[in-house]
């Protein structure tokens, strides 16, 4: 399976994203020439472009444009998107089709290339994208809907032609490529991502299909894979033949004797301990059904239908070994049985169908295929509610269900998967699916009698199998969540998440989390690309303690930033495998950290070679915080236990309260001294501030850390490699952290190791943010006696004297001799400049210098200068006496 290369890759971008655009321009005057947005319709419209009119004004209305009652006129916003999109994906698709030899002319039943098909389309008087897509039609049930009036919009010649040449222009290897279709979602949202995230607006409906759509790297979504299902089937093949599982020398014997069909579990992870057996790194998921038949996997945020997409390759094998089927029958039951998907925007959800359609008849050829478990979960119930149950007639059960359909999905384009069934209401539909199906294939038979009702019967038909979907349970959920913080999210999403989800409220990939362990029933499991910062972050405290507690992690994989190909280069992500069962005392979960490799390529080979941990599960619930840790570091072994960290001052205005100690003539009571940040390590900096201490800091935002003022202790900057500097004891900002320990004599141990080259990387074990909290700056090991042994072998005097040779601290004792500057200091001493560490705090105005009535001032780009009082050039020679005469 080939991917794209990055210059192909960029290529696609820009065909894609200049597509949006002519499209979306060229549906917009299409519409309009309709009059679609008008209050009525053109007076030289033909019948046929009237009912047209009314049809698209209906679907416009499903979509979510609005119609001014009054007026009479109808948005067209949605629509045009809409319109863009279809006209567009309806000609990438067939050069899919067709480049793959899988455009099939229905009455031969042979596949056509396109220059075959614009060649049958003018011998038959027809437009050849009307052709190709009738031919896909009957293909693609699911993706092109018979009837689709967006589909009938005539888009204008020249923006038609534009469109074939972009699409002519894409080279070959774009159709072939596997992950092709995952890419031309992102690009096509990629404009509007970019528009939300310049607005600064809060996200909703309108804008989170855009803003959270991200292609997942296929290492990933393989990793993810083979470490459960393959993880499940490698369980029973070492059952079968457990002399594997002693005699193996490495991981790729195992792997190898796990092969089943043409899936060489390459990311599969094996471990032992001591010279025990081998076994699976993620375990053997005992809770699973023990027929490939039996095991459903979902993907909730399915995207462009990846993880599904590679789950069909390995259920297909699994089922044909298993149920000595032959491929094409394998697909079929794979895809009827094994494979479900949900996605908030039904645009992406008709591309992962292609997309899993399309992997399908790849595998084994064309074939029909039965009706694909993919739902779109963000659809829009925009009709009032009475016209809705209207579609129910005077059946009372149906009528509930209906009812309670409308209730559920009245926010779906916001909320998407995150809607749960049981967790709003408690009980199933009233009127099940199967029950619901009938009545609304009924309301589609009688499309001519009512455009509206015709359009409400095809959204309800969606909406019911989204629920049916939503209301079930499955033994696998994969997916990489939507990553969105909870300051940016609008009324509606976060109001709904603090209520569901009120412990993992504070970001929407968190909320994923537990509503992704809300569809697994007992034993099933997750398994996850989340952020790293769940496992550690203070705010979700509760969430990681009721997860430990209440489920069974079996893998924990953290791979830092720069995991993705699409920038994102301060991102922190994870993998995350956790069973929805309760773990018992001795249970070890694999841990795996490749957050320190640089690239996705790198991180992609780390997986497969870097050595794994076994992580105690019952360790982590004692661990400072409940952070998770891919260590079994003994709590009590922690800095923690011997030194206390603190946050600093927030002033809530710098500009105002401070100052550098240089401007101040006189350091009264008001003024405290202010330690900040180092850009290295040094053992004494980030000395240059006074802090305006007026009225005990009162007018401050937060006053924090005092407990740590008068102490000594060591300074760290919290960004960054976390450069360090001892600290004085007086007021501190909040970018840097003292750590004071508990006892006077363990400063120099502790200086040791903070000022240690692994410092930084113990840290970022614990924490992976891009500013570590101030309490994970102590949740590193810490071995007081080795510790000690180093202090006293490097500094066998005690740990330097307060001193620096900077001009720009306080603690400068004036004078040039070793000064980091010294022609500057020598003037400033000249000037009559003093230091407060020298005469206590006094700043002296500057007076005029010598016989020579030498006097100071600043040139333009602030140097200081040196001049004569009555406008004399003084000699040189003096000049140079004076300078000499302060070294």
């Amino acid at each position: 399976m080939s991917e794209l290369d990055r210059d192909v890759r960029r290529e696609l971008e820009n065909a894609v994203r200049r597509a949006r655009r002519l499209a979306e321009d060229g549906a917009r005057k299409a519409l309009k020439q309709l009059a679609v947005h008008h209050h009525e319709p053109w007076a030289t419209s033909t019948p046929e472009q009237r009912s047209l009119r009314n049809r698209l004004r209906a679907h416009a209305r499903q979509l979510g444009d609005r119609r001014d009652e009054k007026r009479g006129t109808q948005a067209i916003d949605r629509l045009t998107t809409e319109c863009a999109y279809e006209h567009w994906h309806r000609m990438l698709f067939a050069r899919f089709l067709a480049e793959t030899d899988l455009l099939i002319e229905p009455a031969t039943g042979v596949a056509i290339s396109l220059e075959e098909c614009r060649e049958l389309a003018r011998a038959q008087g027809q437009d050849w994208l009307d052709l190709a897509s009738g031919f896909a039609e009957r293909m693609l049930p699911q993706i092109f809907r018979k009837g689709d009036p967006i589909l009938e919009v005539a888009l204008p010649l020249e923006t038609r032609s534009e469109l074939e040449d972009l699409l002519r222009a894409l080279p070959r290897h774009v159709f072939l490529a596997h992950d092709s279709l995952g890419w031309v979602y992102q690009f096509w949202q990629a404009d509007r991502k970019d528009e939300v995230n310049r607005a600064g607006t809060k996200i909703g409906a309108n804008e989170l299909s855009a803003v959270t759509q991200l292609f997942t790297e296929d290492y990933m979504v393989l990793f993810l894979l083979h470490n459960t299902l393959g993880a499940w089937w490698a369980g029973r093949v070492l059952a079968a033949r457990p002399e594997i599982a002693t005699t193996a020398k490495t991981e790729d014997e195992l792997r190898a004797a796990c092969v089943v069909g043409d899936i060489d579990w390459t990311y599969l992870r094996f471990v032992r301990e001591a010279n025990g057996p081998w076994r699976p790194a993620a375990g053997t998921f005992d809770g699973w059904p023990r027929a490939a038949k039996h095991v459903t996997v979902l993907d909730p945020c399915m995207g462009s239908g990846h993880f599904l997409v590679f789950a069909l390759r390995i259920f297909t094998a699994l089922r044909a070994a298993e149920e000595d089927l032959p491929p094409k029958a394998a697909i079929e039951a794979v895809l009827r049985e094994n494979l479900f998907g949900l996605e908030i925007d039904p645009r992406c959800t008709q591309i992962a169908a292609f997309n899993l359609a399309l992997a399908a008849w790849r595998l084994a050829g064309y074939q029909p295929l039965p009706p694909l478990q993919l739902a779109c979960s963000g659809l829009s119930i925009s009709a009032h509610e009475q016209d809705w149950l209207a579609l129910a007639g005077q059946h009372a059960r149906l009528r509930g269900g209906m009812a309670r359909l409308y209730r559920l999905f009245e926010q779906a384009p916001t909320l998407g998967s995150l809607i749960n069934p049981r967790a709003l209401d408690g009980d199933l539909l009233v009127a099940e699916f199967r029950d619901l199906q009938p009545l609304l294939d009924q309301a589609l038979a009688h499309e001519s009698a009512n455009e509206t009702t015709y359009e409400l019967a095809v959204m309800a038909r969606g909406v019911a199998q989204a629920a049916e979907i939503l209301t079930s349970q499955f033994t696998l959920v994969t997916t990489n969540v939507p990553y969105l913080g909870r300051g940016k999210q609008d009324d509606v999403l976060k109001d709904y998440c603090e209520r569901i989800h009120p412990e993992a409220k504070t970001d929407l990939a968190t909320c994923f989390v537990e509503r992704c362990l809300g569809f697994c029933p007992s034993g099933g499991s997750i398994a996850l690309v989340t952020p790293q910062n769940w496992l550690f972050l203070a705010s979700h405290r509760k969430l990681r303690e009721g997860m430990l507690n209440k489920n069974q992690f079996e893998m924990v994989v953290r791979l830092g930033a720069q995991a993705f190909q699409t920038p994102m280069w301060d991102f922190n992500v994870a993998f995350v495998t956790v069973s929805r069962r309760r773990s018992e005392k001795a249970h070890r979960f694999a841990g795996l950290d490749v957050a320190e490799l640089a690239t996705p390529a790198e991180k992609k080979e780390g997986l497969r070679g870097k050595q794994l941990a076994a992580v105690s599960q019952s360790v982590q619930l004692r661990n400072p915080g409940t952070k998770v840790m891919l260590d079994n570091t003994d709590p009590s072994a922690l800095l923690g236990s011997h030194a206390s960290s603190f946050q600093g001052i927030k002033t809530g205005d710098d500009e105002r309260v401070r100052r550098g100690f240089w401007e101040i003539p006189q350091i009264m009571k008001r003024w405290r001294f202010f330690q900040s940040t180092v850009e290295q390590t040094k053992h004494y900096g980030g000395l240059e501030s006074l802090l305006d201490w007026l009225d005990d800091g009162s007018g401050l935002a937060r006053r924090q850390g005092l407990g740590a003022w008068g102490r000594r202790g060591v300074m760290v900057s919290q960004m960054g490699q976390l450069p360090v500097a001892l600290f004085l004891g007086d007021a501190f900002d909040s970018n840097a952290s003292p750590i004071i320990p508990r006892r006077g004599p363990d400063l120099a141990a502790v200086w040791a190791l903070c000022s240690s080259a692994n410092y930084s990387l113990e840290v970022r074990k614990v924490d992976q943010s891009l500013k570590p909290t101030n309490t994970s700056l102590v949740q590193v090991p810490f071995d007081l006696d080795h510790w000690q042994r180093v202090a006293a072998e490097k500094y066998p005097n005690g740990l330097p004297k307060p001193h620096s040779d900077d001009p720009t601290q306080w603690l400068f004792d004036g004078h040039p001799r070793g000064a980091e500057q010294p022609l500057q200091v020598a003037v400033a001493r000249l000037l009559g400049y003093r230091w407060p560490r020298q005469t206590g705090s006094s700043f002296p105005d500057c007076p005029a210098l010598g016989p020579d009535g030498l006097e100071s001032h600043a040139d333009p780009d602030g140097i200081v200068c040196l001049s004569p009082v009555h406008g004399e050039q003084p000699a040189a020679a003096r000049i140079r006496a004076l300078l000499n005469a302060a070294f």
